[in-house]
């Protein structure tokens, strides 16, 4: 029986929803993020819920379990970016599944009312699993790495992706 894929928008009463799938991630890929499960973990209610006035967090569920997370700020960024997507993460157990494939569709279905048709990352330049899974979805690089400012010694490559209606 095929599993059922949901993708939503959290609000701030969900804060603890975010914190929990967030730290998850934290501890499975550590190395895949800026921040920290030992810092991360430390966060209030008040600064949780802080997170949504300047981004927007969608989370996909499988059969009702969360089970992959991204967050969207609006900006205007490089190479015409119109909003950065970072915190992308799913859950090893549910991998192969299309969730990252479920969020931007999710997110591209929205992308002409919220300013989303121009889409930047950022993904750490040792990170071959996710460029790969990043270049699927129809992100390109643009220009050469950069220096990480919130973890010194490590560079991240910028990616940028059109949606369909771009």
């Amino acid at each position: 029986m095929p599993h059922s894929i949901t993708c939503v928008e959290l609000d701030a009463d969900e804060w603890a929803r975010l914190r929990d799938i967030r730290l998850r991630a934290l501890l499975d890929s550590p190395h895949a993020f800026g921040g920290t499960y030992e810092k991360e973990n430390l966060l209030d209610e008040q600064q949780w819920r802080l997170d949504f006035a300047k981004q927007t967090h969608i989370v996909a569920s499988v059969d009702g379990v969360d089970a992959a997370m991204m967050f969207v700020e609006n900006l205007q960024g490089d190479f015409g970016a119109t909003c950065w997507v970072g915190g992308c993460w799913s859950d090893p157990d549910f991998r192969g599944m299309g969730l990252m494939r479920a969020m931007f569709e999710f997110l591209d279905k929205q992308a002409d009312s919220r300013n989303w048709s121009v889409q930047g990352l950022g993904v750490w330049t040792d990170n071959n699993a996710a460029i790969a899974a990043y270049e699927k979805l129809g992100f390109i690089e643009m220009g050469g790495p950069q220096a990480s400012t919130r973890q010194p010694g490590k560079f991240y490559q910028r990616m940028i992706r059109k949606t369909v209606s771009a």
